[in-house]
């Protein structure tokens, strides 16, 4: 394996021609984006456009048919990299929050960051109560999942995944799940990462969130971007009909 030479001046995320077929079924079609340090990119779309998909290839839960991904100038898709050793900078939120439902809220935090970073048992949840207190949910350590709502299990996720140090976050539509009085709770602490400098890619439905927060709106259809800019002028004045009708359906 190769051992991988972080670049901190490229892009924390480079996509270059990224294709994905599941059998005969092309999901992405050619995929080109850049996700700069500290920026947040929100990509949206209608389901089916290929945007989990991106997502999952970006930290190699699916291995793309072709093209090239780079995080930190490091090329993942080149078989003799280290993949872990680079995935262990990428924090990953699903929108089914995949906690283990036999843990305290304090094991799920604590039990990865022992087994990967090798922690020390006091060192794990002394970095665990930290991220727990960020997310808000500071006295509910020794809760477990079933005991929470669906938003305060999302930001447990969250902590879970900042307990691991990551450089840059992914979340695949992380409030798709909840219901509405709890979406806020999540998109506050994500809006709070936001304002910290953490680099975040967004699938994601919340049109607010993408204007107020994001960097850089990405629209895909049917495998392809079809527009990316500035979020208010991708919503306000989008170029391309595709996007028009998509937009006039979702704002």
């Amino acid at each position: 394996m190769t051992e991988p030479q972080l670049d901190r001046d490229a892009p924390a995320i480079h996509v270059a021609d990224l294709h994905k077929s599941f059998g005969d079924h092309e999901v992405l079609r050619g995929i080109d984006v850049d996700v700069a340090n500290g920026q947040v990119v929100c990509v949206v779309g209608p389901s089916g456009s290929g945007k989990s998909t991106l997502l999952r290839c970006v930290n190699l839960l699916e291995q793309p048919t072709s093209g090239k991904i780079f995080v930190e100038g490091i090329e993942i898709t080149d078989p003799d990299v280290d993949v872990d050793r680079v995935r262990s900078r990428i924090g990953m939120v699903f929108q089914q929050f995949n906690l283990f439902p036999h843990l305290s809220v304090l094991r799920n935090l604590t039990i990865a960051q022992r087994r990967v970073k090798g922690r020390s048992k006091d060192e794990a949840a002394e970095v665990a109560r930290g991220n727990l207190a960020k997310v808000g949910l500071a006295d509910r350590e020794d809760a477990y999942p079933a005991h929470l709502s669906g938003g305060q299990q999302q930001r447990v996720a969250i902590a879970r995944a900042l307990s691991m140090d990551p450089d840059m976050m992914l979340f695949d539509e992380p409030t798709s799940a909840l219901d509405p009085e709890l979406v806020g709770d999540v998109l506050a602490v994500m809006k709070a990462l936001a304002a910290e400098g953490m680099t975040m890619m967004v699938v994601t439905h919340e049109m607010g969130f993408a204007r107020e927060v994001g960097n850089k709106l990405v629209f895909m259809d049917d495998g392809f971007i079809v527009e990316e800019g500035e979020p208010r002028t991708v919503l306000d004045d989008p170029q391309h009909e595709r996007t028009r009708t998509f937009l006039s359906k979702v704002l």
